[in-house]
């Protein structure tokens, strides 16, 4: 079987490996479950990628995460649910119907009237489900995946809650309040220690609350420290290094005289 740039190729060759007998024993084996995790992974190479600026990695990891899409489209059609070509279809329509300033006679002048218009769009959707008797989620929180990394699903929680009018108006109220979350986790070092590690988990929900505020996604905001932090540890290796040390050897206040030269390098 050769390449292709057609997608009908991509899925023949999914459906073979998916062939009961002639097909791969590993594949064979999956089901939605095991490959879930996979589908994640495949997510975040993508965006791995564009954080890289590597257009010819974002090629291979985009068609990774499209095999991932035709690997849960070819095990519901096996089980007669839906097949890859429902996949599309269903996409296509909600984008159709979801732009009618584009593919209709809606007018939507600047990104906040789109966004308007798509949370009335999405409002009647699920109207429309409830009067089919198909079950809607609840509540001005409902809707946001529990699968979501934390962060973003504390953004998201938090965005939803700011929609019904549950918000400070003021990015230096979120900065009072993640002040007040320090000084909980410290009297929590102090008189009672078994709870300072639930407080962390306040004190992060209010840093994601500030980022907010500051139209900044939290998870590209750590991602970006986590890669600061991996710079500057690799040059204090390498002066280490320099030195004929590593790290196990020196002290902390030397790798942080290092860290600090790296900053100022920075």
């Amino acid at each position: 079987m050769t390449p292709s740039q057609n997608i009908d190729r991509l899925l023949e060759i999914m459906a073979a490996l998916r062939t009961p007998e002639s097909g791969c024993p590993w594949d064979l084996q999956q089901n939605f479950a095991t490959i879930a995790p996979y589908t994640l992974e495949e997510a975040y190479e993508v965006a791995d990628a564009i954080a890289r600026n590597d257009l010819a990695d974002l090629k291979d990891e985009l068609g990774d995460l499209l095999l991932q899409v035709v690997f849960h489209a070819r095990m519901a059609q096996e089980q007669d649910a839906f097949a890859f070509g429902d996949v599309v279809e269903a996409i296509t329509t909600k984008l159709i119907r979801r732009h009618p300033h584009v593919f209709g006679d809606k007018h939507a002048g600047d990104p906040q009237a789109v966004k308007r218009l798509w949370e009335d769009i999405k409002a009647q959707e699920k109207r429309e489900k409830a009067a089919h008797g198909q079950p809607v989620p609840q509540g001005a929180l409902a809707g946001v995946p529990v699968a979501l990394p934390a962060l973003t699903r504390a953004l998201k929680l938090q965005a939803k809650a700011s929609q019904v009018g549950f918000d400070w108006n003021d990015p230096r109220a979120v900065l009072h309040k993640i002040r007040e979350e320090v000084d909980e986790i410290e009297d929590a070092l102090d008189n009672d220690t078994a709870n300072a590690a639930g407080e962390i988990g306040d004190l992060l929900f209010a840093a994601v609350n500030l980022a907010r505020h500051l139209h900044a996604d939290p998870e590209t905001l750590l991602r970006q420290t986590s890669a600061k932090f991996e710079r500057r540890f690799a040059a204090i290796e390498r002066a280490l290094a320099a030195r004929g040390k590593a790290p196990r050897d020196s002290t902390l206040a030397e790798m942080d005289a290092l860290w600090n030269e790296a900053k100022k390098a920075e």
